[in-house]
This record gives C-alpha cells, structure tokens and sequence, in this order.
C-alpha cells in the first residue's frame, strides 16, 4: 500500500497536533517553515519555547507535536519557492497539504486550494484559521479563542473570574478536526477520484462542543447554568471535589440510584433526607449537600473513601498529577517513545486509541531546515540549484 505523503506550512501548536496524528498512522509528514530571519530564531516560533533540549531551536515545548516528523525551510514569498512547492507536490505525489497561517496570505504564498489543485487534482487540501476564510485578518491563538468561544465564561469558580482550561483544548480540538476530516476526505476519494477543501474554523470548531449549554439560551435556563459552577456539575448533583485527611477526592453521583449507594455507606448515612432522594431535591439543598460531604470526607483518607466508593459502585477517582498519570500502568503500558541525540528516552503520550500495526517509538524532532536538501533532491532539485538557492 502507497505511504501517504502530507506536506505541511505549520508552527505553533493546532495543525503540529494534526499531522502529529497522521505520522503516528505511517504517513509521511514534511513540515514547512520560513527560510532564516535576521532575529536567529528562524522557522516555527515554538522552537524557542521552554528548556532548551537540543540545540537552542528544539526546546521543550517543540518536541512533542513534531517528533516523527521532517522539515524543509522555503521561502514562499518568492517566485523560486513557490515553484519548488508545486515540484515537490508533483515528484513526491503529495495527498494532502495543510496549513495554519492566515487566510489573507493564502494566494500570495501560492499555497491556496486552487493553485495547489492545478499542480496535482487529487489533492486534499486542509487549513486551520481563527473564524475561517471569511475572517481572513484575524489571527488564531488558544487562549484568545478560549475566552472568544465562552469557555473561559464556563470555566472556574461560580464567584470568580473566567479561566483558562490547563490544558490549549481549542488547539487540539482544531488539530483533531483537521485529522478526521482529512481520514473522511480519503475515503471519498477512493471512491471519487478527487480531492477536496478542507476549511476549521477554531471558532467554530470550539463552538460545536457547546452542546450543554448554547441550547439552553432558549429554554429560559437560569444563567448559572450557562456560567461558571467550579468542579460542579451544572445537573447532577453530588458531583464536586472533596477533601480527604490527605488530598482530594472527585465524587461523581449521576443519578437517583447511586445517590442511594452512596447514603447506604454507613459515614454518609447522615447526609440523607427525604428531599435529597431525587435530584431535583438535591438542586435545592446543592450547598448543603456539598458541605455535608465534605465534612464527612476530610475525616478519612482517600485510600479509605475509594474503597468504600468502589465497593458501592460510586464513580470516584483521586485528583492525580502528571507524574502519578504517567505512571499509571493503564496508561504507561501505552506511552510512545522518542530518543534524543545523546541517548535519552522521552516518554511521550499514548495513542488515542491502540492499534497492533501503529508505530510507538519515534525519530526526534528534526532541527530547523534538517532535511531541506534531501527533500529538494527528492524532488529533482540538483545540487548546483540548491546551491544557488
């Protein structure tokens, strides 16, 4: 089967997060950056963020998304590297091209679904933006479409400000748009023939999760449960976290029946009443309720509250670090791998899902411009060009 080749004008963090995905399937992924700069730091601006690990151009923050991966540095605001992309589109029968810059720069670099299209017709063409081509000005960064899309209004304590998610959530989930509607793209054209235009709006893209609450707007819903209820939940009541004698404790008490469970433990008998058995009562006593838990719970240690809550079949978990996840053994037995140039090992996140034929262990991230010349060569470059070039 045809190894499929995704050429990509990528930085920062959405679309590294898709063709991240695509090379953990077997593809091929070429990463193109901007050719050097008088500042020094030249290519994706994210190179140059957090402790340095390699070289000064692969940093911590780099590594991760671009593990896998080759890199190629043109200058596509010239003549001669734009026609170096469509020869490399043509000799290395590329699939797919994405790309994450500003739709306003999308003629001018050559690089739009109509110019690539004339180069190879097949071609799955994807981009991500801010608001998508009809807002081709407005730059696209996680934060400021977190606080854009309502998730920082959704987001802390019901008494507090608007926050951000700890994790750039509006930037994955713009990467994983990319990658599914890509993976749909070949599938029809399997049975086509043809490409297609591929257009994420992060916007819209953060929008369509707004599932529990946007509707509501039309349900005369009162405002806090379109606002912010801090480890809540807007609905189901318990659902907080809870102090123990040594951390915290999630509680998750989804209906009528597990509300019984967790009153039948012998320490929770006291928190039950009559008005407490239905989960419309529980909304009206939601303060008390959570008060009265807690005052139970931080009498125990965690150890002592999961076994009780495990034993009735109550959805608990502890509050856990990054540390105490990784090495989980449901999830360390599925942590992918990369190796730096000295020797070490970096444990990198498990696949989504596990497959037997997926790759778990990768090449290092590529330093800045790594394989330029061999991908040029690739493409019927000579050396005397490249030379000139």
């Amino acid at each position: 089967m045809k190894q499929r080749t995704v050429l990509s004008l990528e930085q920062a963090l959405s679309l590294p997060h898709a063709t991240y995905r695509f090379m953990q399937l077997g593809y091929r992924v070429i990463r193109i950056e901007s050719t050097p700069n008088k500042s020094g730091f030249n290519g994706d601006p994210n190179r140059y963020i957090g402790q340095n690990v390699v070289d000064n151009d692969r940093r911590s923050y780099f590594i991760a998304p671009n593990v896998g991966k080759e890199t190629i540095a043109l200058n596509l605001k010239t003549d001669e590297g734009r026609d170096l992309l469509k020869r490399i589109i043509k000799e290395l029968d590329v699939d797919i091209f994405c790309c994450n810059t500003l739709p306003s720069r999308y003629e001018s670099m050559g690089i739009d679904y109509q110019t690539l299209k004339s180069v190879k017709p097949d071609i799955l063409w994807a981009g991500i933006s801010a608001m998508g081509p009809e807002y081709p000005n407005i730059p696209g960064y996680d934060p400021a479409m977190q606080a854009m899309s309502g998730y920082m209004e959704l987001t802390g304590e019901a008494d507090g400000p608007p926050m951000l998610s700890g994790i750039p959530i509006i930037d994955f989930k713009a990467g994983d748009e990319v990658y599914a509607n890509v993976l749909l793209g070949l599938l029809e054209k399997e049975e086509s023939g043809v490409g297609r235009e591929i257009n994420v709006s992060m916007l819209q893209a953060a929008a369509s999760w707004l599932t529990t609450t946007l509707p509501l707007l039309d349900f005369d819903c009162d405002y806090s449960e379109v606002s912010r209820c801090g480890n809540e939940h807007r609905k189901f009541i318990p659902v907080n976290t809870y102090p123990t004698s040594d951390g915290f404790i999630f509680v998750a008490i989804g209906n009528d029946v597990q509300w019984q469970r967790l009153t039948g433990i012998d320490k929770f008998t006291c928190i039950a009443n009559d008005v407490r058995k239905s989960n419309d009562g529980r909304h009206k006593e939601r303060t008390s309720i959570h008060s009265d838990i807690a005052k139970v719970t931080s009498q125990y240690t965690m150890q002592e509250l999961r076994n009780d809550f495990e034993q009735s079949k109550i959805p608990c978990a502890p509050i856990q670090t990054i540390e105490q996840v990784r090495n989980m053994k449901a999830i360390s037995d599925h942590v992918t791998t990369t190796t730096t140039p000295a020797g070490k090992t970096v444990h990198l996140p498990p696949l989504a899902v596990n497959g037997d034929d997926f790759v778990k262990d990768y090449t290092f991230a590529p330093k800045y411009g790594e394989n330029t010349s061999a991908v040029l060569e690739e493409a019927g470059v000579t050396a005397e060009e490249i030379n000139q070039l």
